[in-house]
């Protein structure tokens, strides 16, 4: 298949990441250069077993420990420098970021992906801040200058080809810049497994396919790839092909920041079906509070608390989709993603899900090439029968299984009694 690139949106997207971020904050807190000390961030540095947050890059190049690694994986060295997390820090110097960024661009062109990764709409800035690599240029500097915070930059014609440049290109050279034309030529031969929007799971499938660069991907039918993947398989394929039609948004402004649900259980859960379990009732009920509102969302937000015994408070994750939602099956989806990568086997006594950055349902998206209406219906009559009848009158099977909550969750507040 042939794409015609010139029937495309050229935009002007820079994909900014913030390099090591909690390493590289508490370096320049500490009077260290974040590039050259060799400084490790951690949960709990009284416990061998804690997770490395993050890692300085001098650390990841000379000793190859990486944000995952554990503590006692660090080696005994002089020059290897600890630290424990300070969250609220990272945050706040996060949300001056987002500050910094209005001064070139405003609100509704800048698209917050996470607490170091940023998306900005460079159109129209041209006759104030040059061409985007200038304007990408300035930006860098001034994160240097104000807040000592070295940064990658990727520049794109959407949003996936710049966070690409960044990923595979920026980090190493600083700014990179593709477009349309460098598809074949630098989107191609990246593998598979350092694509972005391609898991773990996903890329060893792949691999046993025989696929193992994006090129392979995009030589792959899009049939195929549908019955396979079904709207991701869609999404996968255009991506291979360097096409993203998908706008980048500001955060909407609304009284309702997040929509949110936790609860505590009432024993350890270790079992992953039991842990899947309550974090879909979480899901379903996050999800049926935001179409009772008639909203929907972009950023999907678990938490996991573990048990005392474990020794560590758990872990609090998120990630934005390109679109928004508001269906059961698409939030499960995300935070089930989120758990895996993160979940180590440790026992669990809290779970928490939240939707964030809030929109009108209107701005909802039917995929031209799935048709979502059943599921729509499904969810609406569901609702409906709910609401009229109480939570026991239609609910999913899965609240059948071991380990369900769905009672707790449907007549305690917060996860207290009403």
């Amino acid at each position: 298949m042939e794409i015609d690139y010139k029937q495309l949106p050229d935009n002007k997207i820079l994909c900014v990441d913030m390099k090591s971020f909690f390493a590289s904050v508490e370096a320049v807190d500490r009077g260290w250069d974040p590039l050259k000390v060799c400084l490790a961030v951690v949960g709990d540095k009284t416990r061998p077993g804690a997770v490395v947050l993050a890692a300085s890059p001098a650390l990841k190049e000379k000793y190859n420990i990486r944000t995952g690694n554990r503590l006692y994986e660090i080696p005994r060295n002089k020059e290897i420098k600890i630290v424990d997390a300070r969250m609220g820090m990272y945050l706040q110097r996060s949300l001056e970021i987002t500050l910094l960024f209005r001064q070139f661009v405003p609100l509704d062109a800048i698209h917050v992906y996470s607490i170091d990764e940023s998306w900005l709409k460079l159109d129209g800035t041209e006759r104030r801040l040059g061409d985007a690599y200038e304007a990408a240029l300035m930006i860098k500097k001034c994160l240097l200058n104000t807040y000592g915070l070295p940064s990658s930059m990727g520049i794109g014609p959407n949003m996936f080809l710049a966070k690409v440049a960044m990923d595979i290109e920026g980090k190493k050279k600083g700014i990179a810049r593709w477009t349309y034309d460098d598809v074949q030529a630098k989107l191609w031969p990246v593998a598979i497994e350092d694509c972005w929007g391609i898991g773990s799971r996903m890329a060893k499938w792949f691999h046993k396919i025989g696929v193992k660069t994006v090129g392979d991907l995009a030589r792959l039918p899009l049939e195929f790839l549908e019955d396979r993947f079904g709207i991701m398989g869609n999404q996968l394929y255009y991506h291979a092909w360097g096409v993203d039609l998908s706008r980048l948004e500001g955060h909407y402004k609304d009284r309702h920041k997040a929509l949110g649900r936790g609860i505590t259980l009432f024993k350890d859960y270790r079992d992953l079906e039991e842990l899947r379990t309550v974090i879909f009732e979480l899901a379903d009920e996050v999800a049926g509070r935001a179409r009772n509102k008639d909203i929907a969302g972009k950023t999907v937000s678990l938490g996991i608390g573990y048990s005392k015994g474990e020794g560590g408070a758990g872990f609090h994750v998120q990630r934005t989709r390109e679109e928004y939602t508001n269906l059961t099956s698409e939030i499960y989806e995300l935070a089930l993603e989120l758990f895996h990568e993160k979940y180590q086997g440790q026992a669990v006594r809290r779970i928490s899900l939240a939707l964030g950055n809030l929109a009108p349902a209107s701005a909802m998206k039917l995929n031209l090439f799935v048709d979502k209406e059943k599921e729509i219906k499904l969810h609406r009559t569901k609702d409906s029968l709910q609401d009229r009848y109480g939570y026991k009158a239609l609910f999913f099977g899965k609240s059948l299984r071991s380990g369900s909550v769905l009672e707790r969750i449907k007549t305690t507040i917060g996860g207290h009694g009403r």
